[in-house]
């Protein structure tokens, strides 16, 4: 598309997001990785909704140039281990930050074996290591039941190094012998929708 049909194009997009009234956060993964360009991030109340949001965009000029590599689903709830109940940073309009690193989550059968009060002793200790790095905020969501993962991860930050020491560290915790599945790691720039759409080829 020619810029200027581009800009066209995205202030389309733009609109349709704005007037669905869901939460709505859009990414650069350009030069990052070869299945994908960039990411959105919706919230909302049910899934007509975002299924509503989505058939609209598909219907416009840009969304006919749009071919979903992955789409990943899932729910918000209390978690069992965490000491408080915040909300999610996402969910609560919180500012977002400069990069997201989304993945899926997934646990070994094995884990869900063992008695509570073993899985809270070790969770305990992979909290504890997390909350050295406050700079990085988690998204935690649900998946059982209805995606292939247990979890989406959604970390957001201002530095990529500091969540690659996170990471890092919490390798060397008890509870990353239990992991079956935390790829693929999508790592976004955020980036608004206009700026995001003209920057595509």
């Amino acid at each position: 598309m020619a810029d200027l049909a581009k800009e066209e194009s995205a202030k389309e997009v733009e609109n349709v997001i704005r007037n669905s009234g869901i939460k709505f956060r859009s990414y650069s993964t350009l030069g990052l990785r070869d299945d994908a360009e960039f990411l959105f991030w919706f919230a909302s109340e049910s899934i007509d909704e975002i299924q509503n949001v989505i058939s609209k965009l598909y219907l416009t000029v840009f969304g006919k140039y749009i071919l979903p590599s992955r789409v990943y689903l899932s729910c918000t709830r209390p978690s069992i281990y965490a000491r408080n109940g915040r909300t999610l940073s996402f969910v609560a309009g919180n500012e977002p930050k400069k990069f997201v690193i989304v993945y899926p989550f997934t646990k070994t059968r094995e884990w869900y074996l063992l008695p509570q009060e073993q899985r809270q002793k070790m969770m305990d200790q992979h909290i504890t290591v997390s909350e050295k790095y406050p700079q990085v905020t988690l998204n935690t969501t649900y998946s059982f039941g209805i995606g292939d993962q247990d979890f989406m991860l959604a970390f957001e930050c201002e530095d990529l190094r500091d969540f690659q020491n996170l990471i890092m560290d919490l390798r060397q915790t008890n509870v990353s012998a239990y992991v079956a599945v935390d790829t693929p790691m999508i790592t976004c720039v955020k980036k608004d929708i206009i700026p995001l759409i003209t920057s595509l080829g």
